[in-house]
């Protein structure tokens, strides 16, 4: 419920203290997890801040010496722990605080389990899928490295790198690779070298270490950001038996620093040799090929119809005159048989004719509109006929029927 005030009717800084305890009180106990740093033993209390592993906060903490000693020899600086607590607001001093009743170390196999936890998390979710992972450049222009100052890790990618090709050009961030800092510094540098136009591979790489030292690069916020990341990332954390999770998420992961220089930059010696025997393929396919068309063109070169054209020419010539005294001696004969055919045609219309009849003395009688009389029966009494023959025709006139 707030609190009703106006510059005539203020609160109490008492007053206003007092409401923000009670509030804090109804918190009760609760279980805070953290790392510890600035561990002080004073008497019989003891001291320490705890940190939280992801994010650049932290709440001081006081307990009993008995409970720090009951927690065991795990409780130094550096150790991630869980505080049962209860939340306390100092109210003459306007200052927060928790007071512990009991520590527990987060072991290593407890450690395990969170992580095989969020990996099966974010598997998932598809945030390690195959699918979305994007093939590094042949020869990237810069390339950006996210690693400690001074480290091993960062001599060995640079110097591997500028070994294999000397004229490679990187941006380096470095950033705490351990510790509670580590988290935010290296999700800034990332998204630092993923908005750089220039920077086409990011190289975060670390050597070796504890689960607890590489427990930053197993961080779900340093998981999702390598996942958002427009540029290709290569992951180069520790020894090859190490895997942190950004390991999976990764475009490329490389077991160790030097390794991923190795798949990040092509080997200038191994491209010139390779353009070598490109060069000497290519060579030897063109000899080939141009071998193969000179004996194709010496092949034609000597059919007979290139080599003497003449010859060609005559036999063809040849060829054309047998055909055209083949054409005509049959046409003659088809002639020959056509004039045979039309004489005897003739011959037997002749035979058949009137004419060749009237020849042999007979006579045709008609009517005076040149119908033939076929028989007596067919002309009356009276009836003028016309008689033909063969010098001429007369008229009669039928007088008995």
């Amino acid at each position: 419920m707030a609190l009703e005030t106006s510059p005539e009717q203020p609160t109490p800084v008492r007053t206003v203290l007092q409401l923000v305890g009670g509030w804090i009180a109804k918190l009760g106990r609760i279980w805070v997890e953290g790392q510890i740093t600035e561990l002080n033993r004073r008497g019989g209390t003891v001291y320490f801040t705890l940190r939280d592993p992801v994010a650049n906060v932290s709440v001081r903490v006081t307990c009993a010496r008995a409970v720090c000693d009951n927690a065991g020899p795990a409780v130094v600086d550096g150790a991630r722990v869980v505080v049962h607590a209860k939340p306390d607001f100092y109210i003459n001093r306007g200052s927060f605080a928790l007071s512990a009743f009991e520590i527990r170390p987060v072991g290593v196999g407890e450690l395990l389990a969170r992580l095989e936890r969020l990996k099966q998390l974010l598997a998932a979710e598809g945030v390690f899928n195959a699918e979305r992972k994007r093939p590094l450049p042949f020869l990237p222009g810069t390339i950006g490295l996210i690693c400690g100052r001074d480290s091993a890790a960062e001599r060995d990618v640079l110097e591997n790198s500028r070994r294999r090709w000397p004229a490679v050009r990187f941006t380096v961030e470095n950033t705490a690779v351990q510790g509670s800092y580590a988290v935010g510094e290296i999700i800034d540098a990332l998204h630092r070298l993923d908005a750089a136009p220039d920077v086409e591979v990011i190289i975060i790489a670390r050597g070796g270490g504890s689960l607890e030292d590489l427990l930053p690069f197993s961080d779900e916020a340093l998981v999702r950001a390598v996942a958002a990341a427009r540029t290709p990332v290569v992951s180069a954390i520790g020894h090859e038996q190490d895997t942190p999770l950004l390991d999976y998420v990764a475009d490329v992961r490389a077991s160790t620093p030097t390794d991923a220089a190795k798949k990040t930059v092509p080997d200038v010696r191994e491209q010139l040799a390779l353009i070598g025997q490109l060069r000497d393929r290519g060579r030897r396919c063109l000899s080939g090929r141009v071998e193969r068309e000179i004996q194709w063109l010496t092949g034609m070169r000597s059919r007979p119809a290139l080599a003497d054209p003449a010859r060609e020419i005559e036999r063809q010539a040849e060829g054309v005159a047998t055909l055209r005294d083949r054409s005509r001696r049959c046409l003659a004969a088809a002639l020959d048989r056509a004039g045979d055919g039309l004489s005897h045609t003739r011959a037997r219309l002749v035979a058949l004719s009137p004419a060749a009849t009237l020849e042999r003395g007979y006579a045709i009688a008609q009517r005076p509109d040149e119908s033939v009389v076929r028989a007596a029966a067919d002309v009356r009494k009276d009836d003028e006929l016309l008689v033909r023959f063969k010098d001429g025709r007369i008229t009669v006139r039928v007088d008995a029927v």
